[in-house]
This record gives structure tokens, C-alpha cells and sequence, in this order.
């Protein structure tokens, strides 16, 4: 049987990196075992999913290079789930419920208040025919609560190792609103059913749903998927990453400049004790995959960690791949290999771009001296031998050398105190733009 993952995001908001590494580890699972990834919009909240959200996740997850093999939309398959209400109602393992959400909270108030937990006593089960009716007759729709076994649920996690869950400390779980909509537990389990889902990899804070699940599988008689559940990823205030708490999104990473492989890099490694690398391509990232190399313990995303290593992997990443990130016309190898060791995001390329073609304002301190160099310029073409010989011949013919030498000349053609070799640079700017910024000109 082939190995099905699925990432099941709501299009309530944009992906931020956390939701990224829960893609990013069952696509990487799912490519090294030769298995399918699935991408599921799990779109049945009406008045939060939009379909900006829905088209903003592939959008995502394509930059990311996590390429699905199937998309599917809640959406699509209110039957589907309809079809396995009737079964567990059938069954006996649903019941109908007519308390207010007011009457609810009072209950749990009042458990509370007598130190009992908070959990729902199963008074449904006893109201006579004749209370149903006086419920209905008020105009009471019920909502629909699973009737769990109060045993211990166990599984073996692919991170947490042996996991029980007593079920007899959980509330009945509502299934199905009063509005006949279902709520989240229902679908998830149909869906990972009727897709061959046989692994489910999700963060921690599912693991008491995930015992209520594998009862909800066994009810409707389907066989129960692996899980591995990720300790969540936190933020750089130690807080959980969240999108109704404004993280940064993906979306914002990307227009900011970073580079996909770099979330990629940094997230396939976040929870392990393994180093983090560098990687130029997805395929190496799934060579190093380990899913039992995840801890228990909570993972960090620092920015700063993101920014040096988007960095890393700008200043080897060859101009096949850089080409179609660098949107420069004219734009060329020769100009990449130049500059890409001086950027930390794609974008600073442009500065570079515009540094190289101008117009530029030279720094002039000394102009004498900068017209004596401009007379000491070799003649012919330029080449990445010229700039050593012309300072050569600066120095050889003015007696200055070091900083005093080479920084007016930088300023001078760049406008800039610091950046790529001026070998190079002197090259890509070319001798006409050379000697008038030599001259003190904008050009």
C-alpha cells in the first residue's frame, strides 16, 4: 500500500513558518518512503475561510517547492460526511444534546466550583421522549456528541515513543452543530479514510484529539493511521507561533527576499540535535530526513538564524538557479558571481544592479587625487586584472597605498565604503562610467 501524508491547513489566514515545518515534514516523509503527499483545505468554516487564504497557502507551498500530489476541499464533501453521521448515529454512537451554550457553561462553573472536572455528564442520554419533545417544540435544535469508550486509547508516536490517553477524563466531543454543520474531528477522520491517509503528523496539541480519533476510525470500522505528533514551534519571545497572533507569515518572508531553500534548510532541522545546513535543492534536504530524529522538546525559530543562513546559501548559490530569482534585465553571470557574496536577500541584488548601470553619486573627498588615478586608468578593455594594476600604478605614481589607496577609488566608482571586489566591480562598470564617476559626475 503506498504511503499517504496530507497537510490540512485552514484558509483562515496566511501560513507562518510553524505551519511550514508541519508541510515541510510530511512532504519530506512522504518523498523519502516514495509515498504521496496530500494537500487538504479543511474550508468548512464559513464565516473565517476565504478563497484569497486558500489560493495564498498553494501559492505558499509551491514557493516552498512542496509540490502536492493531490488537493482536496472540505468544501466539496458535506455528502461524504453526512453519509458517516447516519453510520455512527446508526451505530449508537452519537446522541442528540439540547443545551445552550449558556446552560453548558453554567455546568462546567458549577463543576468547577465543587472541584470536579469540567467534563459533560451525559445528561442527554436520559431525557425521556417526552423532554425531547418539549425541546423541539421550543425550537431546540440538537447538536450531536460522540459517545466515547472510557478506556485508554495507546498508540506508538514516530516522536513521542508509547502514548495513552485515559478517554474517560475527555468530555463527549460534539461531532455535529446544531446548525447541522460538522465540526473539525468528524471530516478530519472521513477525509484520512477515503484517502489512504496512513500517516497523520500534526502538532502536539492534537495528541487528545488524536484518542479521540483512533475511537472514531474503529467506529466506522477503517483501519487506524500511523502518527507523530511535533512539539510546536515557538517564537523568538518564546510564545507559540500562531496566525490569529500576527507571526510573520510566509507570505512576508518571501516578499521580503528570502530564499525558499532557506526555510527549508532551517526548518527540516529544527527540534533535532542534528547541525543546521545550508541546502541549494529539496532533494538533499530529503537524503538527511529522519522523522526519529525530532525531540520532544520545543523547537525556536530565530529570524536572526533564518537571515545568516538565507545568506549562506545566497553566497554559493551558482547563477543557473539565481536567474530566474534575479528579475534584472541584462543582468548576467558574471554580474552575479560578482556581487552575490554582498547580499543577504535576493532583492539587495538590485542596489547592486543599480550601483553597476547607475546613475550613482560618486563620494569625492579629493578630486586632484582622483583625477591623477583617473590619468593612470589602463587603455584598452577592461578585465579582472585591470584594477590591480591600475592601483598598482596609483600607488607606483603617488605614493599612497592601503586604505588610503583603495577606499577614495571605491567610494568614487560605487558611491559605496564597502561591498564586492573591485576587480570585478570595475569590470561590470566599464571604463566610460568609470572615468566620469572618476570625475566626480553622476553616472
Amino acid at each position: 500500500m503506498t504511503a499517504k501524508f496530507r497537510f490540512a491547513p485552514s484558509p483562515t489566514g496566511y501560513l507562518h513558518v510553524g505551519n511550514a515545518r508541519l508541510a515541510l515534514i510530511n512532504w519530506l516523509y512522504a518523498k523519502k518512503v516514495g509515498g504521496a503527499f496530500v494537500l487538504r483545505l479543511d474550508d468548512t468554516d464559513e464565516e473565517r475561510s476565504t478563497e484569497e487564504y486558500a489560493t495564498g497557502i498553494q501559492q505558499d507551498l509551491s514557493w516552498l517547492g512542496l509540490v502536492w500530489d493531490d488537493l482536496k476541499k472540505q468544501s466539496d464533501r458535506s455528502s461524504n460526511y453526512q453519509a458517516a453521521f447516519e453510520k455512527l448515529k446508526a451505530a449508537g454512537r452519537l446522541y442528540p444534546c439540547y443545551e445552550t451554550g449558556e446552560e453548558l457553561d453554567y455546568k462546567r462553573k458549577r463543576q468547577l466550583s465543587r472541584k470536579l472536572p469540567p467534563v459533560y455528564d451525559r445528561s442527554a442520554l436520559k431525557l425521556t421522549d417526552e423532554e425531547i419533545a418539549a425541546y423541539e417544540a421550543e425550537g431546540r435544535k440538537p447538536h450531536w456528541r460522540f459517545l466515547l469508550d472510557q478506556e485508554v486509547v495507546g498508540w506508538t508516536d514516530d516522536v513521542r515513543g508509547s502514548v495513552e490517553v485515559d478517554c474517560a477524563s475527555m468530555s463527549d466531543p460534539v461531532l455535529i452543530r446544531s446548525d447541522g454543520r460538522p465540526l473539525y474531528h468528524l471530516p478530519s477522520v472521513v477525509d484520512d479514510i477515503d484517502f489512504g491517509i496512513t500517516h497523520v503528523i500534526r502538532g502536539e496539541d492534537h495528541v487528545s484529539n488524536t484518542a479521540l480519533h483512533i475511537q472514531i476510525f474503529k467506529a466506522l470500522g477503517a483501519e487506524v493511521p500511523g502518527f507523530a505528533h511535533l512539539p510546536l514551534l515557538m517564537g523568538p519571545d518564546g510564545g507559540p507561533l500562531s496566525k490569529r497572533e500576527g507571526s510573520q507569515s510566509l507570505r512576508e518572508l518571501r516578499e521580503s527576499g528570502v530564499d525558499p531553500m532557506s526555510i527549508n534548510s532551517l526548518l527540516a532541522r529544527l527540534g533535532t540535535s542534528d547541525n543546521v545546513e545550508a541546502r541549494g535543492d529539496l532533494a538533499t534536504v530529503v537524503d538527511g530526513f529522519d522523522i526519529s530524529r525530532f525531540s520532544r522538546a520545543a523547537a525556536k525559530f530565530d529570524p536572526a538564524e533564518l537571515k545568516n543562513l538565507n545568506a549562506r546559501i545566497l553566497h554559493e548559490m551558482p547563477w543557473e538557479t539565481a536567474k530566474d530569482r534575479v528579475d534584472l534585465d541584462g543582468a548576467d553571470e558574471a554580474f552575479w558571481l560578482a556581487i552575490r557574496g554582498n547580499i543577504d536577500v535576493i532583492s539587495d541584488a538590485t542596489d547592486w544592479w543599480q550601483t553597476v548601470t547607475g546613475p550613482i553619486t560618486p563620494v569625492v573627498e579629493d578630486q586632484a587625487f582622483l583625477d591623477k588615478a583617473a590619468a593612470l586608468l589602463p587603455d584598452g578593455e577592461l578585465d579582472e586584472g585591470s584594477w590591480k594594476a591600475w592601483t598598482g600604478a596609483v600607488k607606483d605614481e603617488l605614493g599612497v597605498k592601503g586604505k588610503a589607496l583603495f577606499m577614495p577609488l571605491r567610494q568614487a566608482l560605487t558611491g559605496k565604503s564597502h561591498g564586492p571586489e573591485m576587480n570585478r566591480m570595475l569590470v561590470l562598470i566599464g571604463r566610460d562610467k568609470a572615468l566620469a564617476r572618476l570625475a566626480g559626475k553622476s553616472a
